[in-house]
């Protein structure tokens, strides 16, 4: 039986308010707390925080002086149509593309990397 349940993912940043705009422009979900120290988004499946951090530096992937911690993989229909999309809101595609017609590799504004796949299913349940 589960104690917990995953609540919010937390994202440090240099600027919180347009990495929440990204996130909730990208998962369709709304900005509910919006300041220069943090900002939330709300979607339907989770909350994400951005976290202003001092003298931030974005991981750099895939490896690196500052390696990642964290990322997300999110589910899509379409490949293509939601490159172009996040692409469109600002998130910028990694150079190193390990498995692209499987997994492709993005940034996003603050240089979180998170993935875009068609293998896992679009809807729960």
């Amino acid at each position: 039986m589960a104690v917990a349940r995953l609540a919010m993912v937390s994202l440090d940043c240099a600027e919180p308010v347009p990495l929440a705009k990204f996130w909730a422009a990208l998962l369709d979900g709304t900005v509910i707390v919006s300041d220069d120290q943090v900002s939330a988004v709300q979607t339907d499946a989770i909350m994400i925080a951005t976290i202003r951090v001092p003298d931030y530096r974005p991981p750099t992937w895939p490896g690196g002086a500052t390696p990642k911690h964290i990322h997300l993989d999110l589910a899509v229909l379409d490949l293509d149509e939601t490159e172009a999309a996040a692409l469109k809101l600002g998130a910028s595609k990694a150079d190193d593309q390990p498995q692209p017609d499987q997994w492709r590799v993005y940034l996003d504004p603050a240089g979180h990397p998170f993935c875009l796949t068609a293998n896992i299913p679009f809807t729960v349940g």
